[in-house]
């Protein structure tokens, strides 16, 4: 993935998992380092985390939060109150932190911000909230204060800095598809739009910032710039964000609400920023801005990796020294203790060959299997491609016979191992009482409904379904007779001759007229068909066909567990789709059916065009038989 995106410093927001999730392949990855905000007390919500080159570069200074009161891994001192030379600065201060609407630890428990300090800039990687509903506009907007309080108070103190990430704020009319929706739903002037709390706190703090009247106190200045918006200020349909729900991505409908915005001083540093619409796999996509190699400071032009690495690391350009664990800092993510001092899982993989059998010169203990080889350690290093071949001697027989060659001879005074023994019985007993013909030949027994309808073979005609007086307790009859067991049951039809078939019938073979299952006195016990006569075998069998015919009632099970045929849409003749309706209120969990195209750039349901037609349909009014929609 970093090969794709061909950064060296990768900020990722709403990760969304638990230190509990985290696994090699994201924290352990070969020639990259890692620093995570992770939630405190949120399951599987927000979380930050920036992975750095370290050939490129390397962080002096990193920490967690924006207020400074969270503390460093392993430590009870917080970030904001550690030794100076430790310290990233520009906290916000006792006045600024009382005015906030949220407790300061609060807003840094939810895993929404990491900060890196360069010599060069300070980074901040961030996960704003969103505008969900009025529940969390305090949080929201409490987030949003402190942010810029510790943004004005680093460049305050003469420190460069550099925010990216998921603000979710689309800062103009120009950065939204639906802003004139919004507008309208909301009874809002453009105005009005411009002036909501959250835009007019970020509008303040860019250069070119939209910002009715008199700006706030302490936010007199704009003190950054907004990358791509500056390589490209009149480009429309700029959007990095789309909803899934409304498949809004292939018709362009979405919101620019990523950014990467830096001090003024550094708009002479970067040659390019501009999104990735075409990067896949999040309803996000990636922004990006490219910094120069030569990079002009307080007048001097020095070289960039001089001024994005700790001090003697590069002079000119060119590496004076290595990248090592000296250089690691307490956040990194390869210091946590779940993977401290260990390799990727991949490099696991790789480990000397088994010797042949031929080549063996030792037999296994008893007891001794599936235990691990003791020159095997912890983070030896493995390779995937040399895992020997599963040895055969173990593999288990296709008849499903267990076999052990290797036997370990038994010792005296003891039980004989069992892994020793070679038995010819099936891995599985089958049940007391039935017969080994009844057994599958695989073994699985019942696989599938469709066993259910099988029309009996000729061999197994007989009505196994009734006790016989003929029958011994082994389940053998007297005359010689053995029923295979597991025969289907035989429904038999109540009699529906004419009076006259009625009266010559005897009164052993009539059935009772409350009972669709035939009856048998005693002493009439049913035997192969040589009692019956021609005609009454020809009722029979039309009649069990009728009953029992397989292909009707296969139909019949498919037609009952098979979803309904989705209804075609009015505009383009092509199956709809079904969704669930979340929006509270009387129609709250129905589902219904609509268009299965994604929305068009103007967000609404168009007709005659290639865009989402205005189909609707409740799942509860579409008849699959009708012939057209409604």
């Amino acid at each position: 993935m970093f090969d794709i995106l061909e950064a060296d410093i990768v900020v990722f927001q709403e990760t969304k998992i638990q230190r509990k999730d985290l696994v090699d392949d994201m924290v352990l990855v070969p020639g990259w380092d890692c620093y995570w905000s992770l939630p405190k007390h949120k399951k599987g919500y927000s979380g930050v985390v920036i992975y750095t080159r370290q050939s490129v570069c390397a962080p002096i200074r990193a920490e967690e939060g924006i207020t400074g009161t969270l503390c460093p891994p392993g430590s009870t001192v917080s970030f904001g109150e550690g030794p100076e030379d430790q310290q990233i600065g520009g906290y916000p201060s006792h006045s600024q932190l009382e005015a906030s609407l949220v407790d300061a630890t609060t807003l840094d428990s939810e895993g929404r911000c990491v900060v890196l300090e360069f010599p060069a800039f300070v980074l901040f990687g961030v996960y704003s909230p969103a505008n969900r509903n009025e529940t969390r506009d305090d949080f929201r907007l409490g987030f949003l204060d402190l942010l810029d309080a510790r943004i004005r108070n680093l460049v305050a103190m003469g420190k460069r800095v550099v925010l990216t990430g998921d603000l979710n704020i689309s800062r103009e009319i120009l950065d939204t598809a639906n802003a004139e929706a919004s507008m309208r739903k909301n009874g809002y002037t453009a105005e009005d739009y411009m002036s909501t709390p959250a835009r007019r706190l970020f509008n303040q703090l860019l250069v070119g910032g939209t910002v009715l009247g008199e700006r706030d106190q302490g936010r007199e200045e704009p003190i950054l710039w907004d990358a791509c918006r500056g390589f490209h200020p009149k480009r429309k349909g700029m959007f990095t964000c789309w909803e899934q729900k409304v498949n809004a991505r292939p018709g362009n409908y979405g919101s620019r609400i990523d950014y990467v915005l830096g001090s003024l001083e550094m708009r002479t540093w970067f040659s390019d920023s501009n999104i990735q619409e075409g990067l896949m796999g999040s309803d996000h996509c990636p922004v990006y801005a490219v910094i120069k190699d030569q990079i002009d400071i307080n007048g001097e032009t020095v070289h960039t990796l001089d001024m994005i690495n700790p001090p003697g690391m590069f002079l000119g350009g060119l590496r004076q020294r290595e990248y090592s664990t000296k250089d690691m800092l307490p956040m990194s993510g390869k210091l946590i203790p779940e993977f401290d001092g260990r390799r990727n899982i991949k490099d696991m993989f790789t480990r000397k060959p088994a010797l042949a059998k031929s080549q063996s010169t030792t037999t296994p203990l008893e007891g001794t299997e599936g235990r691990q080889d003791p020159g095997v350690e912890h983070g030896v290093d493995l390779n995937i491609e040399q895992i020997p071949s599963a040895d055969p001697r173990t593999a288990a027989p296709a008849n499903g016979q267990t076999t052990t060659k290797d036997a370990v001879p038994p010792v005296a005074g003891k039980k004989r191992s069992s892994v020793a023994t070679v038995t010819n019985r099936p891995l599985k007993r089958s049940k007391s009482g039935a017969s080994a013909q009844a057994a599958p030949v695989n073994g699985k027994g019942q696989q599938s409904l469709k066993g259910f309808f099988i029309k009996p073979a000729a061999a197994a005609q007989v009505d196994t379904a009734f006790p016989s007086p003929n029958r011994n307790v082994d389940g053998q009859r007297d005359d010689g007779f053995t029923p295979v067991l597991g025969s289907a049951i035989k429904f038999c039809p109540s009699y529906t001759g004419s009076p006259s078939q009625k009266s010559d019938r005897k009164p052993s073979d009539s059935t009772s007229p409350t009972s669709p299952l035939a009856t048998h006195g005693p002493g009439s016990a049913r035997t192969p068909s040589a009692h019956a006569s021609p005609s009454k075998q020809g009722t029979d069998s039309e009649e069990s066909d009728k009953v029992h015919d397989p292909i009707q009632s296969k139909e019949s099970w498919g037609k009952l567990f098979t979803k309904p045929a989705a209804p075609r849409c009015e505009g383009h003749e092509e199956p709809c789709k079904t969704m669930l309706t979340k929006k509270s209120g009387m129609n709250c969990g129905r589902s219904f059916w609509m268009c299965a195209r994604p929305l068009g750039p103007s967000g609404e349901k168009e007709k005659n065009t290639q865009w989402r037609c205005p189909t609707f349909i409740w799942c509860s009014d579409w008849n699959p038989n009708s012939t057209s929609t409604t």
